[in-house]
């Protein structure tokens, strides 16, 4: 088994893997109910995500997700899926809380995710 190399930084979907099974779950001690919140918000955005930027979810980079991505799903959820401005909201936490732990976690990628 070959050894991961530190200097490389985690790939997308380590991060959101680590995210949920990890922080959400045994640091944050999250209820269940929140967590699988914070999973639908997930499923949602990588699917709008996926369209925007015609990518697999096993593409997308934190590079990729941009303020301007991130208000465009926004927008999405009010005027194309009906979300009330709390729906909307609650889907943005989960996003920031994302954005904060994945900035951790990939230093490299931190001057992406910090306007978030």
């Amino acid at each position: 088994m070959a050894k991961s190399d530190p200097t490389k930084a985690p790939s997308f979907a380590a991060l959101a893997q680590a995210f949920f099974a990890e922080h959400l779950q045994q640091h944050r001690a999250m209820s269940p109910r929140t967590v699988i919140a914070y999973r639908d918000a997930f499923v949602l955005f990588l699917d709008f995500a996926q369209m925007q930027l015609r990518k697999q979810p096993t593409e997308i980079r934190l590079e990729d997700i941009t303020p301007a991505l991130i208000l465009a799903f926004l927008n999405h959820l009010e005027r194309e899926r009906g979300n009330s401005v709390r729906s909307r909201n609650a889907r943005l936490a989960a996003l920031r809380a994302f954005l904060k732990f994945a900035g951790r976690r990939d230093v490299s990628a931190l001057h992406a995710v910090e306007c978030h």
